[in-house]
């Protein structure tokens, strides 16, 4: 007879808020020491990008866009898959958008430095900081919205078996989650760009499928196992589901990571700030509906039978 390993999730809860609490903290120290590093498109400003060729000391080259254009600026480089397309990416976060004059000043000192890297003009993009705190408001609002309409749907499907509470419980795993990539971006010093807001989204709708299976199979086993305390019921949904959790969340990681590796390799900037919280999101995501949400759940019952004792 084959033997199946089960977990008590119920006794897990507190360690695993204890792993979480000690992942956030570090997140929140790190956040207070440096800040953080908000994209042109919550804080307004200008992003210039050129495209070059051969190699370039990036210090001195923004030293020298510093003094030609009097700002503080932040200079990275951006590479292209086949190795032979180099771009030279100055960004100037909450600062007014920088000139045409001032553009075409850098240009000229650009190429009278590196008249030998080919310099040239491949985008610019400037961001006004009120347009920007509006963006950033109505991103704010749209995970809000989405947080809340998850509670209505978890609410009314599982009305059952409490549906309130179910809701509330997953929206808590979820938001824990939300924090988690957050933090991700915090401790690896990540732009919090758009790209942020469609993580956020794809974290809320795999972390949601995964908590929305659980609760189906505590709904399923409460008719089939109606004297089993809520405890019994809880465990043995998620010892059920477990295994499913876990290959769907390795598989869609395993994508991920090669996402982050090939950005490593090739300087992808924007492919990184995508794939590190995407992936700290949905291993969160899958331990946060097995390990959170349900056995947090657990607790909300129980205490709701105790004081209505």
């Amino acid at each position: 007879m084959r033997k199946t390993f089960n977990i008590d999730f119920i006794k897990a809860f507190k360690p695993a808020l204890i792993c979480y609490a000690a992942f956030l903290l570090v997140g929140i120290i790190i956040t207070c020491i440096f800040g953080v590093n908000l994209d042109i498109n919550f804080k307004g400003g200008t992003r210039i990008t050129y495209s070059y060729t051969g190699e370039l000391d990036y210090a001195s080259t923004e030293t020298l866009i510093e003094k030609t254009i009097d700002k503080d600026v932040t200079v990275s480089e951006s590479t292209g898959l086949t190795g032979d397309s180099k771009k030279l990416v100055i960004t100037l976060v909450g600062a007014d958008s920088l000139s045409t004059e001032a553009q075409q000043n850098l240009a000229k000192a650009l190429t009278k430095e590196y008249a030998d890297n080919t310099f040239e003009l491949y985008d610019s993009n400037s961001v006004n900081p009120s347009v920007a705190g509006a963006f950033f408001v109505k991103s704010i609002a749209a995970v809000v919205i989405a947080g809340i309409l998850v509670i209505v749907y978890v609410g009314i499907r599982f009305r059952k078996i409490g549906g309130v509470s179910a809701g509330l419980t997953a929206f808590a795993s979820l938001f824990l989650d939300v924090f988690v990539a957050f933090f991700a971006c915090a401790i690896f010093r990540l732009q919090i760009d758009s790209n942020f807001m469609a993580v956020i989204l794809t974290i809320l709708g795999y972390s949601l499928n995964d908590t929305i299976v659980i609760y189906d199979r505590i709904r399923e086993n409460k008719s089939i196992m109606p004297k089993a305390s809520t405890e019994e019921l809880v465990n043995e949904s998620l010892n059920r589901v477990k295994i499913r959790t876990i290959v769907t969340s390795v598989t869609t990681l395993m994508a991920i990571i090669m996402i982050i590796v090939v950005s490593e390799l090739f300087g992808l900037t924007s492919l990184r700030s995508f794939a590190i919280p995407m992936a700290f999101g949905m291993l969160s995501g899958c331990l946060s509906s097995l390990f959170i949400s349900a056995p947090l759940w657990t607790l909300w019952k129980n205490y709701s039978a105790k004081k209505a004792k």
